[in-house]
């Protein structure tokens, strides 16, 4: 009798996992007794498996996720929540902190899709990507992070269809969360008062149910969002 392959839950990397949505799927994983490693430049505020990495550095990727596989063995899942945003008209906004929006929100999601690829065949196991559904509408004061989003957006239907029958591919395209995303920006750029947000924990369960999934079954696409977001549809 086969053994059963395990579900994507087993052992996942998480970027972005020390905060924010990323830190709520690590719970998600845990909760169902799965392990996660946090990828992220912060030490989680909970103690478990990190790994100290800057994402801006695609070249950090590979050794990022060997040396998650170090400390909870070969993964079988990778969730790509690290993010930033850099908002302001073009013209305000500096060209260093323009070019790291792109290189940490669509830049680093690749360069760690391209690592976990391999390891991901071998365990047959799967990746979600955190687009935005600024990935598929415009809006102004974010050219960086619509230009890295909607390149999220492309580059996860593109990575689905040169990997099917081989690695399970996930794209979740979340609205606003109650996240600390939005701390440090002027007023202006923060959700308003009466703004109705999306809880990360709930947000999170969508992808535990994703990287759940049996080989063979696809969840391409999640649109998650506040019921009365303006962004969607």
């Amino acid at each position: 009798m086969t053994e059963p392959i395990p579900s994507a839950l087993s052992r996942v990397a998480v970027t972005g996992g020390a905060s924010g949505l990323g830190a709520a799927v690590v719970r998600a994983v845990q909760k169902r007794g799965g392990t996660a490693v946090v990828l992220d430049r912060q030490k989680p505020a909970e103690d478990g498996p990190w790994v100290e990495v800057d994402l801006s550095d695609p070249s950090a990727a590979e050794p990022a996720l060997a040396a998650a596989e170090d400390q909870i063995g070969p993964l079988t899942g990778v969730v790509t929540a690290a993010g930033t945003d850099a908002c302001g008209l073009i013209t305000d906004v500096s060209l260093e902190d323009w070019v790291r929006v792109i290189n940490v929100n669509l830049i680093g999601t690749a360069a760690i899709a391209r690592a976990a690829v391999p390891r991901l065949e071998r365990s047959r196991g799967r990746i979600v990507t955190v687009a935005s559904t600024l990935g598929l509408r415009a809006l102004s004061d974010a050219t960086a992070y619509c230009a890295s989003k909607f390149g999220v957006v492309g580059f996860t239907r593109a990575l689905a269809v040169e990997t099917a029958g081989r690695v399970g591919v996930t794209m979740l395209i979340p609205g606003g969360m109650q996240t600390a995303f939005f701390d440090g920006r002027p007023d202006q750029y923060k959700p308003g008062p009466d703004a109705v947000l999306n809880d990360p924990d709930a947000v999170a369960e969508t992808v535990a149910y994703a990287l759940s999934q049996p080989p063979g079954i696809e969840i391409r696409e999640l649109v998650v969002t506040p019921s009365t977001e303006p962004s969607w549809p």
